[in-house]
């Protein structure tokens, strides 16, 4: 293993199905970057599902997404980790008291606004020229699990709307990489990735070895995603007031919306 860190890392986790193991076109990956947002280590892509299942502790989990990814930890100096994860970590509250509470809405409109099929982070993403998906119409359920089984596991506590923690090691937010294609600021921290340095149109660049697959390209801009949340906030869009914590929050950079 390479880059020995006791430093607090980003790592971007682009999310795969529960069973992702032999689709060539999407499976779990990962992307570490230190403070000053390096590589550390190497980008893995693969099914993170034994290690999920083998872990009984956050420190666990924590230790066997490092180990994937080549990152040596000094003996009882595990770092603090954000995750930045590329999957809806929620559902809409009018699904859930649905559900759970035989709840209806009065009326159900057009999809993008449709209370059970999107969160409020969503209708507000569709209001400003992003489509998101949703786990329930567009078949991303088993992503979303997966995500979400995560965090109950191994950081339960909603620290604010948007925000779990385990209280100790791990951080964990919701990214979109997609919302990043117009954005020059995260194209900026991208750009030290790309092979070739001369400035070219957003997403037709080609990046350094290593970050060949689209995987692996998400997985690092969930990463970078993770530093700004930490580094530069101001970038990015904070929770509406009103926003049920159970829903979450995905974090979008401001310039990469329309208004």
């Amino acid at each position: 293993m390479t880059h020995p860190t006791s430093t607090p890392l980003f790592i971007g986790w682009d999310v795969g199905g529960w069973n992702c193991d032999r689709n060539p076109a999407s499976r779990d990956a990962l992307v570490a970057l230190d403070a000053d947002r390096r590589l550390v280590g190497k980008p893995w892509r693969g099914n993170l599902r034994r290690m999920i299942n083998e872990s009984e502790t956050t420190e666990q989990f924590v230790l066997a997404l490092l180990k994937l990814c080549h990152i040596h930890t000094a003996e009882h100096a595990t770092p603090q980790v954000l995750l930045g994860i590329d999957t809806p970590l929620g559902f809409s509250k009018p699904l859930i008291d649905l559900i759970s509470r035989g709840l209806a809405v009065p009326t159900i409109g057009q999809s993008s606004s449709n209370p059970y099929l999107h969160r409020r982070t969503e209708h507000f993403l569709f209001e400003r020229g992003l489509y998101p998906l949703s786990p329930i119409k567009d078949m991303i359920g088993s992503q979303a699990t997966k995500g979400m089984h995560v965090l109950a596991r191994f950081a339960p506590i909603k620290q604010r709307c948007g925000v779990w923690t385990d209280g100790q090691l791990m951080r964990a937010i919701e990214a979109y990489p997609s919302a990043c294609k117009r954005s020059a600021n995260i194209e900026l921290l991208r750009a030290p990735f790309y092979l070739d340095q001369a400035v070219g149109e957003v997403g037709q660049r080609s990046f350094v070895p290593g970050m060949e697959h689209v995987d692996v390209q998400d997985a690092l801009t969930c990463a970078l995603l993770a530093w700004t949340f930490a580094n530069r906030p101001q970038w990015l869009v904070q929770p509406e007031e009103g926003i049920d914590p159970l829903e979450g929050w995905i974090f979008v950079p401001e310039d990469g919306l329309r208004v």
